[in-house]
C-alpha cells in the first residue's frame, strides 16, 4: 500500500491537466517549502508557459480554478510565477494517518522493478586490523541492504574480504625470513599476525628482494603450494574471527562472506574467454586488457602478471561473472572510497568488453572519509589509523558517562546497562555517519555525537523511548489509540510529516542514499517533541482528542523505529540518564 498524499493530488491535477489540454508530465506536485503558506506545490506553469509562450499566472490561475472543485482542497492559491499553492483539508490529512497507523507496511509502498541485487561493502583485508577507514563502508552497505530489502528487492551481501593477493605473500615471506619456516603459523592471532603484515610492508617499501619474495610467495600460493596453503588458511581464518566481531558489534550483516580466494576458478575462466574473444595481449610477459583512452588515458587491466600470479583486477573481474552466473544478479553496488575510483572503472569497462555481464547494472558509489578535528582522516593520538575496535571503545566509554551504574535504576543490572551502552554508542556512532551525504566526508565527533539532543541518534532513540512511555502510562490507565482528529497545527504538522514517509524510502533506494532517511528521521523526531509539548495525550480536553492524540504518537513510534532499522539502529524500549530519569 502507497499511502501518499500527492498520489490523491497528482491523480487530480492529471485529469485537470488533460481537460486543459496541458502536458501531463508537469502535473505533480512536491512538499511546500512554505509550511506557513501551503501544504504542496506544483510549479508545472512556468515551464508550461514557455512552450505554450503564455502568460504562467494566467495558465496557473486556469488550473488553480479547477482544483478548487475538488473535495480533499481546503484553499488553493497563485504566487509569484504561477505557483500553485495547495491546502489540505484536515479530514483528509488525519484520514491517511488513520490508514497508515493500520497499514503494516505503515504507507511505505513497493519497488515497481523488483530485482535481485548484489551489494559489495566492508572489504577488508585479511591480516591487517580494521581501522576506522573500514566504518563507512559497513555502515553505509548495511543501510543499503536494508532499504533496498525493504523496498522488495532480493538483496545478497557480500564482504569481499582482500585474502588472496601480494600481501598475502608479503606476510608469508616475512614469516619464512623470521623463523625459517611456516610451521609456527598455527599458534598465531591476529595482534602477531598484523605485527607480521606491519613489518612485512615496512621491509618491501625499502627493500626489491623482499618485494621479489613476496610475489614469488603469492604465485606458488595462488599455484596450489600446499605448505602455502595450509599456513594462509590459518591467517584468514584467524583474521576472518576478528572481522566477524568487529562487525557484529556494528551490528552489519553479510549474507555471503567471499574473498578474492573464491574467485580462483573463475579466474582462470576469464583469463581463457578473454583469448578467446581476442580481447587480451601479452604486454612485457603479462596478459592484459587495454581500454579505450577517448577521454582521459586508462591503463589496461592486467588479469596475469609476469610471475604468472592473477592481478588484483582480475579477482573483481571474476566475482562479477560468479555474482551473475552463480547469484543471478541483475545489480552490483560497490561501495568504496575515491581510491576506487579508476579501478572500478577498469573493472567495468573490461567486464563490458567480455561480455560476462549482460543486462546487468554495475555501480560505484564513493563515499567520504571519516576525519579527525583537523579534517584529516581520523587518527590516534600517535598518529597511527585509529583502529576500529578502539573507536568503539572510546565511544562506550564516553555513552556510559551518561548512564547510571548498574543496580542504580530498578531491573538494570550489569548485562542490562552495557546492552543498553553498546545500543547508544552504535547509534551514535552511524547516525553521525548516516546524516551525512555518501560523498561527503565528515569530522568525527566524540565529545557530542553522544548526545541526547541534537542530529543525533541519541535524540531519535529518546524521543521513541519517550513515546514508549506514554503508551505505558496510557495502558495503564486503560486509553486506547482512537480515530485521528486534527485541531491544532502541531497535530497538523505532525501527520503531515508523517505522510512524506514513502517518498522518503524510495528516494533513498532510487539515489541509494541512507542520508535522505537519517534527514527525515531528525525533523520527524523535531515535530513530534514540538507535538509533544504543545498537545497532552493523559490531559487532553476530551477522551476523544486523548485518544487521537495517542494514535499519532504511537504512528510516529512505530515510523521513527522503522527509520531506525533501516540505518541499521535498535531503538531501546527504555533511555536511562545519569540522573535516572527516562
Amino acid at each position: 500500500m502507497n499511502l501518499l498524499l500527492e498520489n490523491k493530488i497528482n491523480k487530480a491535477l492529471k485529469e485537470i491537466f488533460k481537460r486543459l489540454d496541458l502536458d501531463e508530465k508537469y502535473a505533480f506536485v512536491k512538499v511546500s517549502d512554505r509550511a506557513d503558506l501551503s501544504d504542496f506545490q506544483c510549479n508545472g506553469a512556468l515551464a508550461l508557459a514557455k512552450i505554450a509562450h503564455k502568460n504562467p499566472r494566467e495558465i496557473g490561475a486556469a488550473i488553480a480554478d479547477e482544483l478548487e472543485r475538488c473535495d480533499f482542497c481546503e484553499s488553493i492559491s497563485v504566487d509569484g510565477p504561477g505557483f500553485i499553492n495547495i491546502k489540505l483539508k484536515n479530514e483528509v490529512i488525519a484520514q491517511n494517518a488513520d490508514e497508515m497507523a493500520k497499514d503494516e507496511r505503515l504507507g511505505c509502498g513497493l519497488t515497481d522493478n523488483p530485482h535481485k541485487v548484489v551489494l559489495d561493502y566492508g572489504g577488508p583485508n585479511v591480516a591487517k586490523t580494521m581501522h576506522v577507514g573500514h566504518l563507512r563502508s559497513g555502515v553505509i552497505g548495511e543501510s543499503v541492504a536494508r532499504i533496498e530489502r525493504f523496498v522488495g528487492n532480493e538483496v545478497i551481501s557480500d564482504v569481499h574480504l582482500g585474502d588472496w593477493g601480494t600481501p598475502m605473500g608479503m606476510i608469508l615471506s616475512e614469516i619464512e625470513r623470521q623463523d625459517g619456516n611456516l610451521d609456527k603459523v598455527p599458534s598465531y592471532d591476529i595482534a602477531q599476525i598484523t605485527e607480521f603484515y606491519k613489518q612485512a610492508n615496512i621491509r618491501c617499501k625499502e627493500d626489491e628482494s623482499a618485494r621479489e619474495a613476496a610475489r614469488l610467495v603469492t604465485a606458488k600460493l595462488q599455484g596450489g603450494d600446499e605448505q602455502y596453503r595450509k599456513a594462509w588458511q590459518h591467517l584468514r581464518s584467524e583474521s576472518l574471527k576478528a572481522i566477524k566481531e568487529n562487525y557484529k558489534e556494528l551490528d552489519v550483516n553479510f549474507d555471503l562472506w567471499w574473498g578474492e580466494s573464491d574467485a580462483h576458478t573463475a579466474c582462470q575462466d576469464v583469463v581463457k574467454i578473454a583469448k578467446e574473444k581476442g580481447v587480451s595481449e601479452k604486454d612485457n610477459g603479462a596478459e592484459i586488457i587495454r581500454l579505450e583512452e577517448s577521454n582521459k588515458p586508462k591503463p589496461p587491466v592486467i588479469i596475469v602478471k609476469s610471475d604468472g600470479a592473477f592481478g588484483y583486477q582480475l579477482t573483481d573481474i571474476a566475482t562479477i561473472k560468479m555474482r551473475v552466473e552463480d547469484l543471478g544478479a541483475q545489480e552490483i553496488v560497490y561501495f568504496t572510497d575515491s581510491r576506487q575510483t579508476l579501478h572500478f572503472e577498469q573493472i567495468f569497462e573490461a567486464v563490458q568488453k567480455l561480455g560476462i555481464a549482460p543486462n546487468v547494472k554495475l555501480q560505484h558509489i564513493v563515499f567520504g572519509t571519516v576525519n579527525g578535528a583537523d579534517g584529516k582522516p581520523f587518527k590516534t593520538r600517535d598518529g597511527g589509523v585509529m583502529d576500529l575496535e578502539t573507536l568503539i571503545v572510546m565511544s562506550k566509554d564516553k555513552v556510559r558517562q551518561s548512564l547510571p551504574k548498574a543496580g542504580e535504576v530498578a531491573g538494570y543490572g550489569e548485562a542490562e546497562i552495557e546492552k543498553l551502552t553498546s545500543q547508544i554508542a552504535i547509534a551514535a556512532i552511524k547516525f553521525q555517519d548516516l546524516k551525512n551525504t555518501i560523498n561527503s566526508g565528515y569530522v568525527f565527533e566524540l565529545e557530542d555525537f553522544a548526545k541526547f539532543e541534537g542530529k543525533t541518534g541519541p535524540y531519535i532513540q529518546y524521543a521513541i523511548a519517550r513515546i514508549n512511555s506514554v503508551l505505558r502510562k496510557a495502558d495503564a490507565a486503560g486509553l486506547k489509540c482512537g480515530k485521528i482528529i486534527l485541531q491544532a497545527p502541531e497535530e497538523r504538522a505532525l501527520a503531515l510529516k508523517l505522510a512524506q514517509v514513502h517518498n522518503v524510502v524510495m528516494r533513498a533506494h532510487s539515489e541509494k542514499e541512507p542520508s535522505i532517511i537519517a534527514e527525515y528521521t531528525h525533523g520527524l523526531a523535531q515535530i513530534f517533541s514540538t507535538f509533544y509539548n504543545a498537545c497532552p495525550v493523559m490531559t487532553a480536553e476530551t477522551p476523544q482528542l486523548a485518544a487521537s492524540r495517542l494514535q499519532l504518537a504511537k504512528l510516529t513510534r512505530d515510523v521513527l523505529k522503522l527509520m531506525l532499522f533501516l540505518l541499521g539502529i535498535e531503538a531501546p524500549e527504555v533511555m536511562l540518564k545519569a540522573e535516572n530519569k527516562e
